[in-house]
């Protein structure tokens, strides 16, 4: 299905929600696609589970080194902290509007979409996120529903979008069917 192509996974330092990491990474390779995780540091990126440090990750490489033209589709994890510390980024967030530029597909899970509302790329769109985003989505001109998984054609790209942990067969699923959508 994903045969060939290759997916980045884009995560801060640290904060990131472990089981939004490693549960849409998984889905990926057994799709036949090839996850890289990027982050804004080299070395390794520490997740959690909540508010626990969980394991750490090597990074493949940082946003500074590649471009959306390296990769087929982009996977945003969440955690409080994660999405966070990424919209303060400009690399990374010129990074993640570079997806929307191109028109490749993006899945956002959980508080991703502060990232996305930080690269300008929500007005107009459909999509769901950690209910405590609601208004913040709305505000960047977003319309916020309570779903366990969107899926947003009414942009320049695929966008898979979802709440929390407990949506993540779901988010899997869609990620991967987006990423299969999409001729590399």
């Amino acid at each position: 299905m994903l045969q060939g192509k290759s997916i980045a996974f884009l995560l801060a330092p640290e904060g990131v929600e472990q089981v939004e990491l490693t549960e849409p990474w998984r889905a990926i390779q057994r799709a036949g696609g090839t996850p890289r995780l990027i982050s804004t540091r080299a070395g390794r990126a520490q997740a959690f589970n909540h508010l626990d440090k969980a394991d750490t990750f090597e990074v493949d490489a940082t946003v500074d080194q590649v471009s959306p033209a390296d990769f087929d589709g982009l996977v945003l994890p969440g955690g409080v902290a994660n999405p966070d510390f990424l919209r303060t980024d400009q690399n990374a967030v010129r990074f993640v509007r570079g997806f929307f530029e191109a028109g490749k597909p993006v899945a956002a899970i959980c508080h991703a979409p502060w990232t996305l509302i930080e690269a300008d790329v929500v007005r107009g769109r459909t999509l769901t996120s950690w209910p405590s985003l609601r208004t913040d989505l709305r505000n960047a001109g977003a319309t916020w529903v309570d779903e366990e998984v969107v899926i947003s054609t009414d942009g320049p790209n695929l966008l898979v979008t979802s709440r929390k942990p407990d949506d993540l067969k779901a988010f899997c699923q869609a990620a991967v069917d987006a990423m299969v959508a999409v001729e590399p």
